[in-house]
């Protein structure tokens, strides 16, 4: 990707006026960025974060000595990330791809970890990349026990676009035949360890509904055109200078480059949308300049809005008018309501005798994977939808004998085999869980602060016990000793998979985008981040986004070309 060329480049277009206009640089949104570019729109991409260009990110090759304080965050750091260092994911050598939380607060009616990139590519950079199809059990799941509104799409509407989409971005994985795990057009798999067969061999025959598959990630281990193959170098959070995992930085803005029809700005907060009473459309939106505080009016055509779940919804409810007093294409009261994100918090470890022969190169960028069972292929009459395990096996060090020389020498020894599993689960989604606006507060910007007011419930604790106990009964069945069961479910936002805020519906009155995630009242706005979604599965969501954004542009283009929108 050039340099400097990439980025603003406004004097292009007169009166800042583009055919589209694309807000948010992360993984739907870089995928809205290179669709729309190679059908042919001249498009402003609008990013609140600072510069990023692949493959220049400044920590990528550093050796662990290289850190002043090995990888650990400091009290100092920790001060500006208050709410980032709740999450696993930050650390000394990525620190500088998050967000000041002391400069951007938010309002935590209940605590919600609003986890945030504040750069180009966004959190692409950051993800775990686990790519899972979702499946109509998922689809049809509101409409089948009554909890949210039934989406207005099925597996088959999709099931092209997952092709599209997997095909550019390389997914590894094993073709597995699980009807509510759809397979798709897999890189080759990475490989499970001695210890991980010896648990599928064994899980899979005690249970004949139970199936241990190895992950499916968006890492490469073919070739495409400018990324290479994963280095299993276990730095994915640093960036890849090999484009080896898919990120908008390695992937999709380049593709949108080389049409010459893209524009980025960074440090453009968008404000809201500007709504034209005349013209009964959206006109443009309004931008703040992060770093000088001008605010700028850019129009467009088509507006997609892409600034992930909780941003998306606070400029939708931002931006007021005569028509929309209530938020944009608010008309239904369901902006802001049933925000969702997958409970995590469990950690289950136990240790296996033998396999001391065995060991393993390198460090695999994905676990092994259970794909959902409960209410899938067992019926669980103890809560409603279900859960997936994920984990991996490992050795760690032998034990520290001796100084000088011999202690060396006993921790360059392999100690026992271990395994541990994790796991999502589903969150129903609940009207009251929701994010809105406190005009009594405003933000550095003047704008009204973001309150977020979401909790886990019933459902989600049942789940989460039987999640402790299923996962111990499967790891001791395999023959697995001093099976150890941490931790506790997390709080909303941990997962960092939050969706449901402008869901996706057949009815206006109870939602806010079509099947087409264009807003039911306003022809001319898009929604393809996890704000559309009208429910969270248990399956990571991010390759649905990317579908779902696919989508979106192919039907957008076809409905600006016959002049309706």
């Amino acid at each position: 990707m050039p340099g400097d060329s990439l980025y603003l480049n406004t004097k292009s277009k007169v009166q800042n006026s583009y055919d589209a206009i694309i807000v948010g640089s992360g993984i739907s949104g870089g995928w809205a960025a290179k669709e729309l570019c190679e059908k042919g729109l001249k498009v402003l991409l609008l990013e609140r974060g600072s510069p990023v260009e692949h493959p220049n990110y400044p920590t990528a090759t550093k050796d662990p000595w290289d850190f002043a304080h090995r990888g650990q965050l400091t009290p100092a750091d920790k001060e500006i990330h208050s709410i980032q260092s709740r999450h696993y994911s930050i650390r000394e050598d990525n620190k500088h791809f998050y967000i000041n939380d002391k400069e951007n607060p938010y309002k935590e009616i209940k605590r919600f970890d609003w986890i945030r990139g504040d750069i180009i590519g966004g959190r692409s950079l950051l993800w775990a990349r686990a790519c899972y199809r979702w499946s109509d059990l998922d689809f049809e799941a509101n409409a089948k026990d009554g909890y949210g509104v039934d989406w207005p799409i099925r597996y088959a509407d999709l099931a092209p676009w997952y092709d599209y989409v997997e095909s550019f971005i390389g997914v590894s994985g094993n073709r597995d035949g699980i009807p509510h795990l759809p397979d798709g057009p897999f890189q080759p798999p990475f490989e499970m360890n001695k210890v991980e067969k010896y648990f599928k061999e064994k899980t899979e025959a005690r249970f004949k509904n139970r199936k241990v598959i190895i992950g499916r990630t968006a890492n490469l281990t073919q070739a495409v055109k400018g990324r290479g193959i994963c280095q299993a170098r276990n730095l994915c959070h640093r960036g890849c200078p090999y484009g080896a995992y898919f990120s908008t930085n390695a992937s999709t803005l380049p593709a949108a480059h080389a049409t010459g029809n893209l524009t980025i700005r960074p440090f453009s907060l968008v404000n809201k949308v500007v709504y034209d009473d005349k013209k009964q459309r959206a006109r443009g939106v309004e931008v703040i300049d992060t770093n000088t505080g001008s605010v700028e009016e850019f129009s467009a055509r088509i507006i997609f809005l892409n600034a992930a779940t909780v941003a998306t919804t606070a400029i939708l409810l931002n931006s007021i008018s005569s028509r929309f007093p209530n938020g944009l294409g608010n008309g239904s009261d369901q902006v802001g309501r049933n925000l969702m994100d997958h409970h995590k918090g469990i950690s289950i470890v136990g240790s296996i005798e033998g396999f001391e022969d065995s060991y393993y190169a390198g460090r695999r960028p994905t676990s092994i994977y259970i794909p959902r069972f409960s209410n899938a292929t067992e019926e669980n009459k103890n809560f409603l939808r279900g859960y997936h395990f994920g984990g991996g096996a490992y050795r760690g060090r032998g034990a520290a004998d001796g100084i000088g020389a011999e202690l060396k020498e006993s921790l360059s020894v392999p100690g026992g085999w271990q395994l541990s599993l994790y796991a999502f689960g589903e969150c129903l989604p609940y009207e009251d869980n929701r994010i809105t606006l406190d005009h009594s507060t405003k933000d550095r910007f003047g704008r009204p602060m973001i309150a977020i007011d979401c909790n886990f419930r019933e459902n989600e604790n049942k789940m989460h016990a039987d999640i402790r106990e299923r996962g111990k009964e499967m790891m001791e069945m395999a023959g697995f000793y001093n099976v150890k069961v941490n931790g506790s479910i997390s709080f909303p936002g941990n997962a960092n998979h939050e969706m449901g805020t402008a869901r996706m519906g057949h009815d206006p009155r109870s939602s806010v985008l079509n099947a087409f995630n264009q807003m039911h009242e306003l022809p001319n706005v898009f929604i393809t981040d996890g704000s559309c979604m009208s429910s969270g599965s248990c399956v990571n969501p991010s390759l649905t986004y990317m579908a779902l954004t696919a989508r979106a542009c192919d039907y957008a283009l076809s409905e600006l070309k016959k002049r309706n929108i």
